[in-house]
């Protein structure tokens, strides 16, 4: 499985979850009972999708194995293999929250880290 995985959020979301220290996850996520994230290759999908037209979103960069026994592959849209996340996210754990553009022909993803 990958290596870096990413979080789509609302900047005040994230924001908010930084100051608490644990980010619960978003509407959609409490519904699904796990915190939906996406591989690199899956991120324009996923911001096509679930957020377009979407302004003021932030890219959360995270190491997958540092999220322990709680993180499970399982397959979602397009049979494609997805990361969840089964409890809550110490927001110390993410390695960078970027900002997402919102350009004329939708979102531009901000440079990955590897």
């Amino acid at each position: 499985m990958e290596k870096n995985i990413y979080k789509i959020c609302p900047a005040p979301e994230w924001a908010a979850a930084v100051d608490k220290g644990r980010y619960i996850g978003s509407k959609d996520d409490e519904r699904d009972g796990f915190i939906h994230f996406s591989c690199a290759n899956q991120l324009a999908g996923t911001l096509a999708k679930h957020f377009a037209d979407q302004e003021d979103l932030v890219l959360i960069h995270l190491q997958a194995d540092e999220l322990g026994e709680k993180l499970k592959w399982e397959t979602s849209r397009g049979g494609q293999s997805f990361p969840h996340l089964y409890t809550t996210l110490d927001t110390k754990l993410a390695k960078s929250a970027q900002p997402i553009a919102l350009g004329t022909n939708g979102h531009i993803i901000p440079n990955l880290e590897s």
